[in-house]
């Protein structure tokens, strides 16, 4: 069901939230909307519905999506990627408890304008927010720092990253496969070139590379 968009009295910055805990949901949405120009329009709780409601719809009901990655169904990533496709003048800022470089690029990559932790005091968020509807970019200085750290996960495509996690993770090819919607001999093909580029040959050995550069699972 679509959901039904509120109509913001003052109509200046309109935010939508997509977070499959509600209980964050609703704790970031008192936060915004102690800002007097910010009107929170919409919530989601998986990116299917997200992606639907403001890619689907024009012009678009949003001018900003603040955007976890861990939610059930599509990954954060994937919405990303067919958001620029579909709705390319929606802002979209990562708010995620994932704190590596290589998750902060891959979310630039794949069209983020921003990206805040979830680890971050509140005034962290309503800077980068407020930072992303001015049209600027929003990341940590971390990311700024070590862009050219040139780890070989840094090699991988937004798809292959995406794969990597879910193996992170302890998921099977077959569960990977259902998950992104994907045959299981595609995902089989990029497990093998994750491998290939990582340079390891093992479910112990990837999962040893995460520990040493820091990587989480989705």
């Amino acid at each position: 069901m679509m959901p039904a968009f509120a109509s913001p009295a003052r109509a200046r910055h309109r935010v939508a939230l997509a977070d499959d805990h509600a209980v964050v949901r609703a704790g970031y949405r008192r936060l915004l909307e102690l800002e007097p120009d910010i009107d929170v329009v919409a919530e989601f709780a998986d990116a299917e519905s997200a992606y639907v409601a403001l890619a689907q719809v024009e012009p678009c009901p949003a001018d900003l999506l603040v955007l976890d990655l861990s939610m059930p169904g599509r990954s954060g990533l994937e919405m990303l990627r067919r958001l620029g496709q579909r709705a390319p003048g929606l802002r979209v800022l990562v708010f995620t408890m994932h704190d590596s470089v290589a998750m902060m690029r891959q979310c630039r990559e794949a069209g983020a304008v921003g990206f805040v932790t979830k680890a971050s005091e509140p005034a962290v968020l309503i800077d980068a927010l407020r930072r992303a509807l001015r049209g600027e970019a929003a990341w940590p200085a971390e990311f700024d720092a070590a862009v050219h750290d040139g780890a070989p996960h840094e090699r991988l495509s937004p798809r292959e990253f995406e794969v990597l996690q879910h193996l992170i993770a302890g998921r099977s090819v077959e569960d990977i496969a259902a998950l992104l919607r994907l045959s299981g001999k595609t995902v089989a093909n990029y497990q093998t070139l994750v491998r290939q580029k990582l340079g390891i040959a093992t479910a112990v050995e990837l999962l040893r590379y995460a520990q040493v550069h820091g990587l989480r699972g989705l």
